[in-house]
C-alpha cells in the first residue's frame, strides 16, 4: 500500500513505513511544508502499527541538502498549503519523541538541516556517495551542536561545526556519525533489510530499549539552549547579512 503526498512519499511495506523525501529538483531541501508533512508521517506511525521507519531521499544526488533558502529568505511562501501554526509538526521534534525506531538511509548530499534530520534518527546508513555538512556557524546559527557530540564525540563535533567543512561518507563512518556504508544500489535494500529485522523483534522491548538509551544519552538541557541560542541570533542584523550572503552564493539571487 502507498500514500503519495506533495513533498513526501509513504510507503508500508508490511510493518516498515518507507518515507522519500520528495523534491528532488531542489535537492529535497526542507521547506515549512515538507517539514510539516514529514512530522506529520512520523507522529500518525504509531496508528498504524508501524514498528520501523525508514527515510531516505529521492532521486540519486540527495538525502536532503538543508532548509529551503529560497523559501527562508522570503522569495517563496507555502504558507496557504499549510495547517495553521499552532498545527505543524515538526519533523525533528517528531523524530526525537516518536517511540518507533527511524533509519536514515543517507543517499547523497545531507547538509545542514537535512544533516540535524539525519542525526534526529535512530541510525544512519550512508552510500558511499553521500557527503555532509553542518554550515550552521556560516549562516550565523547554530546547528547540531546539542545532538552531534553524543554520536562523535565533543572535539570532532566541533571540528565539524565551527569549521562548517564538507566531509565524505567515509569520514562519517569512521566518526560514528554513520553505522554503515553501502553502494548507492543497495543503501535502500539494506536500510529496508534492517529495518524489518527490528520489526521482527518484540516492539515493547525495542521501543523500551530505544527509550533508555534515549534517556541514557540525549541531554534535553541541551537540545533547549541550542533552541534558545538561535532565537536570540535568528533575525540580528550579522545573522541576516550572514544568511543573505550565503543565500546568493546557492541561488545567485
Amino acid at each position: 500500500m502507498s500514500n503519495n503526498k506533495s513533498t513526501v512519499l509513504a510507503e508500508y511495506i508490511e510493518n516498515v513505513l518507507l518515507i522519500t523525501l520528495n523534491r528532488p529538483e531542489r535537492h529535497n531541501a526542507l521547506n515549512s511544508l515538507l517539514n510539516h508533512e514529514l512530522g506529520e508521517l512520523v507522529s500518525t506511525a504509531v496508528d498504524f502499527s508501524i514498528q520501523a521507519i525508514v527515510i531516505t531521499g529521492a532521486g540519486d544526488k540527495a538525502f536532503c541538502a538543508g532548509g529551503d533558502m529560497l523559501e527562508m529568505s522570503g522569495l517563496e511562501n507555502n504558507s496557504e498549503l499549510l495547517p495553521p501554526i499552532n498545527e505543524r509538526k515538526n519533523a525533528v521534534e517528531e523524530l526525537l519523541q516518536t517511540p518507533i525506531p527511524v533509519i536514515a538511509a543517507i543517499n547523497g548530499y545531507c547538509y545542514g538541516g537535512g544533516a540535524r534530520l539525519a542525526i534526529a534518527c535512530d541510525m544512519r546508513l550512508a552510500s558511499d556517495n553521500a557527503t555532509f555538512r553542518l554550515p550552521g556557524v556560516e549562516y550565523g546559527l547554530v546547528v547540531g551542536a546539542a545532538s552531534l557530540p553524543r554520536l562523535v564525540g565533543a572535539a570532532k563535533a566541533k571540528e565539524w561545526i565551527l569549521t562548517a567543512r564538507k566531509f565524505d561518507a567515509s569520514a562519517a563512518l569512521d566518526a560514528g556519525l554513520v553505522n554503515s556504508m553501502h553502494s548507492e544500489e543497495e543503501l535502500l535494500s539494506d536500510a529496508i533489510e534492517m529495518a524489518k529485522l527490528i520489526a521482527s523483534h518484540s516492539s515493547e522491548a525495542v521501543q523500551a530499549s530505544k527509550r533508555i538509551i534515549d534517556m541514557a544519552t540525549i541531554s534535553e538541557e541541551a537540545t533547549v539552549a541550542e533552541n534558545e541560542a538561535n532565537q536570540r541570533l535568528r533575525g540580528s542584523d550579522e545573522q541576516t547579512q550572514r544568511f543573505r550572503t550565503a543565500t546568493k552564493k546557492v541561488t545567485g539571487k
